[in-house]
């Protein structure tokens, strides 16, 4: 009988990987140093918030990936890289304080009172329209009724 670890690794033998290794852009570009003065490669390996790419996105291999992650924090310190890049984005809900929350809720109450406003206005219109022509055919019955004295 075997042992755990060979049916382990027969089992991922059977199974080969389905996915072609990502190849580093520093053996594609056939850098030779990389210097931390070369900002446009140095961000090819950070994400859009300035955080360092890990090697199995990147591509590289151990060695690469220590030159690269040296090279971007005497980047960051030298101020040519960001540490940190901030990101602006709409929130949908999330963690967030108790005085979000209750800004949030009275932004509701101020929309909703500002709804019933134009409400109460449209109302308020609709009324002295009629009232107008209320007023119109009054003065109309009063006109017919001094032209019939007359």
């Amino acid at each position: 009988m075997a042992s755990k670890k060979n049916k382990a690794r027969a089992a991922r033998d059977a199974n080969p990987r389905k996915f072609k290794k990502k190849t580093s852009v520093l053996v594609i570009e056939k850098v030779e140093y990389v210097d931390y003065k070369d900002v446009d490669l140095l961000s090819r390996f950070m994400s859009d918030r300035a955080k360092i790419r890990n090697r199995r996105v990147a591509g590289n291999d151990l060695q690469q990936q220590r030159e690269v992650a040296n090279a971007i924090k005497i980047a960051r310190e030298m101020a040519l890289l960001p540490y940190a890049k901030r990101v602006a984005s709409t929130r949908t809900g999330g963690r967030r304080g108790g005085d979000a929350r209750a800004e949030r809720d009275t932004g509701l109450e101020m929309e909703n009172t500002e709804a019933t406003d134009e409400e109460n206005l449209d109302e308020s219109v609709d009324q002295v329209d009629a009232d107008a022509g209320d007023a119109v055919v009054d003065g109309a019955d009063e006109t017919i009724e001094q032209a019939g004295e007359a």
